[in-house]
């Protein structure tokens, strides 16, 4: 029996190059045979307790990739979270994945020896469960399987060929996709993750691209912002032969520089409910739609596209639909029963699928288009949020006795929010009301703007007018 899960992937290069380099950071490096004795070092000390979900709440480094490699094989679903994040935003995550063992830092000092334990993972277990923003209020969990990142790994050796001696830069939060892509396609196609120290991470470019440098990396994947500064800058390292963009739309004035370099640039698209990426589309030797983004291209290897209409009927080329996802890429669903859930869909074939939420279209070479969402949701950062839970934490706030959160776009078509609120009392200040949805909410949830209002504006049927509430302009002039 073949049995595709991330860990008996990677399993097989520790056979096949145990000495090659797996994991690097500024000063110390571990081979592939050492990432696992280490592995399986940390999975000793939990093994004997059957746990479903393992947290792990650690700073970026080779101790984090070992852990998630030792819940892994123990056959547990890893639920990874920032040590930044809010405390209570932490816990909701934790006791909802039903974790009760969290694995830190510390837990992963002064490791025993630890001697190869049997690998309990199988193909349609849980490899991860990943929070996003919810309507409801409350971050929901993706619930992702092994062999949906198998499958990821492979379609995206498929596209880039990844080979032993590439350096993937490990740039994303963990609770992010994009994290998953940085280090399964590297561990399970042979290759090298650099880990830059938070210190280079918080600094500048420079710094991270002088990082980058020094590992040779060759293949970077981040939010478009990423690229834009690298443009901007006109800087990039020598060895790079991939430059990938995804999490938000890239337009052309982003790497009008960059796409006359000698490396491959590429657009992204997928939601994490999909496992990372459901289309690639090469963007450096094409040219942008009119509107200056460029499309999102066709599915990768193992993965079926469709725009479909609100029956779930294919639409003609060039009309607008709902982008629904088809094949291994698509996960478990989410946790509970959130009302999301029903974007899950079983086809009578027995199939499944994914309704996006995203607009798009057909173009007449085969390649979509991507033109909006469907609802409120919007991305910051390269990072899904929806207004709604924002705004049900704002009026949480004991300095707001009604608040209203809304999303805007800059001049560059970036998303931002705004909250409006009224002050439940005289001593109300802003530096309150941010500290409060810092406790609560990840650093990027937070409104770069604040309006006081004597009252929120409504309509005549009660709900809010939002003809009337003013807006702040980020940058440039009202057209």
């Amino acid at each position: 029996m073949n049995r595709k899960t991330i860990y008996n992937i990677f399993s097989r290069w520790v056979s096949l190059q145990p000495d090659a380099t797996a994991v690097v950071e500024d000063g110390r490096s571990v081979t592939y045979r050492q990432l696992d004795v280490m592995a399986n070092a940390i999975m000793t000390k939990f093994y004997t307790e059957d746990y479903p979900t393992v947290g792990i709440v650690m700073s970026h480094g080779i101790e984090m990739i070992a852990a998630m490699l030792a819940v892994l094989k123990s056959g547990a679903a890893y639920v990874p979270a920032e040590p930044s994040l809010p405390q209570n935003r932490i816990d909701y995550m934790m006791r909802t994945a039903g974790t009760d063992f969290i694995i830190t830092d510390d837990f992963c000092r002064n490791l025993p020896d630890g001697a190869p334990l049997p690998d309990r993972s199988v193909p349609d277990g849980v490899a991860y469960i990943l929070y996003t923003s919810g309507t409801s209020g409350r971050p929901k969990g993706v619930v992702v399987e092994n062999h949906s990142v198998v499958n990821y790994a492979e379609a995206f050796e498929h596209e880039f060929h990844v080979v032993p001696g590439d350096v993937m830069l490990q740039y994303s939060i963990c609770s992010f996709d994009i994290f998953v892509e940085e280090v399964f396609t590297t561990l399970l196609n042979g290759a090298t993750l650099a880990i830059p120290s938070k210190e280079i991470l918080a600094g500048s470019l420079a710094n991270l691209m002088a990082f980058c440098e020094r590992h040779g990396v060759t293949e970077i994947s981040g939010f478009p912002y990423l690229l834009a500064d690298m443009n901007r800058y006109q800087t990039y390292p020598r060895k790079l032969r991939v430059l990938i963009s995804g999490g938000d739309v890239i337009r052309a004035s982003y790497i009008s520089w960059l796409k006359d370099r000698d490396f491959v640039i590429y657009n992204t698209y997928g939601p994490s409910e999909t496992t990372v990426c459901a289309t690639y589309f090469r963007v450096d030797t094409a040219e942008p739609l009119d509107d200056g983004t460029y499309p999102v291209g066709n599915a990768v290897k193992g993965v079926e596209v469709k725009i479909l209409d609100n029956d779930l009927h294919e639409v003609a080329d060039g009309t607008a639909g709902e982008i629904c996802i088809f094949g291994e890429g698509v996960s478990r669903g989410y946790l509970g029963n959130p009302p999301e859930q029903v974007n899950f869909v079983t086809l009578d074939d027995g199939r499944r699928m994914y309704r996006s939420g995203d607009l798009g279209y057909r173009l007449p070479d085969g390649n979509i288009a991507f033109l909006h969402r469907k609802d409120k949701q919007v991305m910051i950062l390269g990072k899904r949020v929806e207004p709604e839970e924002v705004e049900n934490v704002l009026n949480e706030s004991p300095c707001v006795e009604r608040g209203v959160v809304r999303a805007f776009t800059d001049e560059e078509g970036l998303a931002y929010l705004t909250a409006y609120f009224v002050p439940s009392h005289k001593n109300c200040r802003i530096s309150h009301i941010k500290r409060f949805l810092h406790s609560r909410l990840a650093d990027f949830m937070v409104p770069e703007f604040f309006v006081k209002m004597d009252e929120i504006p409504l309509t005549r049927r009660g709900k809010v007018n939002d003809r009337l509430l003013p807006v702040v302009m980020k940058e440039g002039e009202p057209e």
